[in-house]
C-alpha cells in the first residue's frame, strides 16, 4: 500500500507539475487531465512482462489476493459471485489484462459457489421445518433462461459501443442498489417488529406465572405455582418428519441435463475465433445456426419445467415476508423472464447474473436466506461453465487460477459461517441484504470508474466510439 501511494504522488506531482507548461497555456494543458489519465489506466499494465514468469510470487498479485478474499468473505453472505469485484481487482491491482482476469475470476467465482452450495445443501434451517435453504424450483424454472440470456448479452457486450455498456452498467446498478437497500431497510423493519412482538410475548408468558395457568401446548401442559416449588412439564412437540436434507436428485438431474446441452453448444460452436471442438469458420453459417438452438432449447426446458405442477405448484418452503407479499409473482414466467434478463445484463457487463437476480427475488419478497442460497447454487452452473471453457480453450496461468479459487472457497466458508452464526444470534437476515447492498455498490464504484477511464482514453486518442459488427 505505501508503494502504491508513493507511486500516486508521484503520477500526481508529474500531472501537475507546472514546470514544462507555460503561463500563455489554458488551464487544463496545465493540469494534463489526458497524462493523468493515461498513467492511472497503463499502471495496472506496467507489472504484465514481470507477471508472465512471476505471476505466483507477484507482489501485485498477492495484494489483489488479499482484497478478494475480503471481498468473497463479503459477496458469499449474499449468495453472489463477486465478480464485479475480482475482476476490477485483477485488473487495478495485479495489473492483469481483462482477458486473463475475466478468466481467472471465473475459477474464483467457481470455487466460492462451490462452498456455498455445500453449506446450503447440507445445513437444516429450522425457519424452514429443516429443509434446505435452496429454493430447487426457482432455480430451475431459470436456468436455461438466464444461460440463454448470457449468449444473448455476450453478443451485445460485441455489439454496443464501451461508453454505452459503461452509462448503462452505472444506470441499472445504481438503481439495483437503492431499491437492495430498501428492501434491507424494510426487512430490518420486519424483524425489529417481530422481535418486540416475541419481547412482549415473553413477558406475558412471566405474568401468567404469577397465578396458577393451565396452558395447552400441543399435547403438553405448563402449570405455575405462586408458593412452593414449581412444578413445569416440558413442552412436548409433535412428531416431526424425518429432519434429515432432503436433496432432490430428479431436479439436479434435470439442471445438470439443462447445463450439459448448453455447454455442448458453446463447445461445438467454439468462439468468434474459431475457436472451437470442431473446426467451423468464425461467425460462419454454421457457427449461427449452432448459436440460435439455444433460442429453442431454452424453451424447451422451461415449458417442460412450468408445466410440470409438481415442479412449481408453490414455493411452499419460501416463508412469506410480510410487507412484500403484495408483491410475490402469481405467474410461474416471472422467475425465467427474471433470470432472462438478468442473464442479458450479466452478458453485456461481463459479470454473473448473481449480482442482478438477487435484487430481483428480493423485490418479488422471497426471503433474504432463500435469495442468497438461491443465487448461489445458480451461479455455481453458470460460472463453471465458463471455467470450463476458458479451460478448453487453451487458459493460460491455470495454476494461479485454482489457487486463488482453492482462497475464495476458504474466505466464502468463513463468510457463511461467521454470518450464519450471527444471524442465529442476533435474529437479522437483513444482514445478507445490506451485505448484497455492498458489493454492489463497491463493483459500480469501480467498474464504473475503470470504465469510464477506458471510454475517456478511447476517446482521446480517437477510436471509432460507435456501434461495432459482432464479427
Amino acid at each position: 500500500m505505501r508503494t502504491q501511494s508513493f507511486t500516486c504522488l508521484v503520477l500526481i506531482f508529474i500531472a501537475f507539475n507546472p514546470s514544462n507548461a507555460k503561463q500563455t497555456q489554458p488551464f487544463s494543458d496545465i493540469i494534463n487531465i489526458d497524462h493523468f489519465l493515461n498513467k492511472i489506466y497503463q499502471w495496472g499494465s506496467e507489472t504484465n512482462g514481470s507477471l508472465e514468469s512471476q505471476i505466483l510470487m507477484s507482489g501485485p498479485l498477492v495484494l489483489a489476493g488479499v482484497l478478494c478474499f475480503i471481498a468473497s468473505c463479503i459477496s458469499s453472505v449474499g449468495g453472489i459471485g463477486g465478480g464485479g469485484l475480482f475482476i476490477p481487482i485483477l485488473t487495478i491491482v495485479a495489473g492483469l489484462d481483462l482477458k486473463t482476469a475475466s478468466s481467472i475470476s471465473a475459477f474464483m467465482v467457481t470455487g466460492g459457489s462451490v462452498a456455498n452450495v455445500i453449506c446450503n445443501m447440507c445445513i437444516k434451517s429450522p425457519k424452514f421445518g429443516g429443509k434446505s435453504l435452496i429454493d430447487y424450483d426457482i432455480a430451475l424454472s431459470s436456468e436455461p433462461c438466464m444461460l440463454l440470456g448470457v449468449s444473448v448479452g455476450v453478443i451485445c457486450n460485441l455489439v454496443f459501443p464501451e461508453w454505452l455498456i459503461t452509462v448503462l452498467f452505472a444506470l441499472f446498478l445504481a438503481w439495483s442498489t437503492t431499491k437492495t437497500c430498501r428492501s434491507g431497510l424494510l426487512f430490518w423493519k420486519i424483524e425489529s417488529e417481530e422481535k418486540r412482538k416475541i419481547g412482549l410475548e415473553e413477558l406475558e408468558k412471566g405474568l401468567q406465572q404469577n397465578g396458577i395457568i393451565e396452558e395447552n401446548k400441543g399435547s403438553a401442559h405448563v402449570y405455575a405455582e405462586n408458593d412452593g416449588p414449581k412444578s413445569i412439564e416440558v413442552p412436548i412437540l409433535a412428531p416431526q418428519e424425518n429432519s434429515e436434507v432432503r436433496i432432490p436428485w430428479l431436479k439436479l438431474v434435470v439442471l445438470l441435463l439443462v447445463w450439459f446441452s448448453f455447454f455442448s453448444i458453446y463447445l461445438l460452436r467454439g468462439n468468434r475465433y474459431g475457436q472451437g471442438i470442431i473446426p467451423m469458420e468464425p461467425c460462419g453459417v454454421g457457427y449461427w445456426i449452432l448459436s440460435s438452438v439455444q433460442v429453442p432449447l431454452a424453451v424447451v426446458f422451461t415449458a417442460w419445467i412450468v408445466v410440470r405442477k409438481e415442479s412449481l405448484r408453490d414455493l411452499t418452503h419460501t416463508p412469506k415476508v410480510p410487507g412484500l407479499i403484495r408483491n410475490r409473482p402469481s405467474n410461474k414466467l416471472v422467475f425465467p423472464l427474471m433470470a432472462l434478463l438478468a442473464g442479458i445484463l450479466g452478458g453485456v457487463f461481463g459479470i454473473g447474473g448473481g449480482m442482478l437476480i438477487s435484487p430481483l427475488l428480493l423485490q418479488v419478497g422471497i426471503a433474504p436466506e432463500v435469495t442468497a442460497a438461491t443465487c448461489s447454487f445458480m451461479v455455481l452452473f453458470s460460472s463453471t461453465m465458463s471455467a470450463l471453457q476458458y479451460l478448453l480453450l487453451g487458459m493460460k496461468d491455470v495454476e494461479t487460477a485454482l489457487v486463488l479459487a482453492i482462497m475464495c472457497f476458504v474466505a466464502s466458508l468463513l463468510g457463511l459461517l461467521v454470518v450464519q452464526r450471527a444471524i442465529r444470534k442476533y435474529g437479522r437476515a437483513s444482514i445478507i441484504v445490506f451485505s448484497i447492498s455492498i458489493v454492489m455498490s463497491l463493483s459500480n464504484v469501480l467498474m464504473t470508474s475503470f470504465g469510464a477511464i477506458k471510454v475517456w482514453k478511447d476517446f482521446k486518442s480517437g477510436e471509432y466510439m460507435g456501434f461495432k459488427l459482432p464479427c
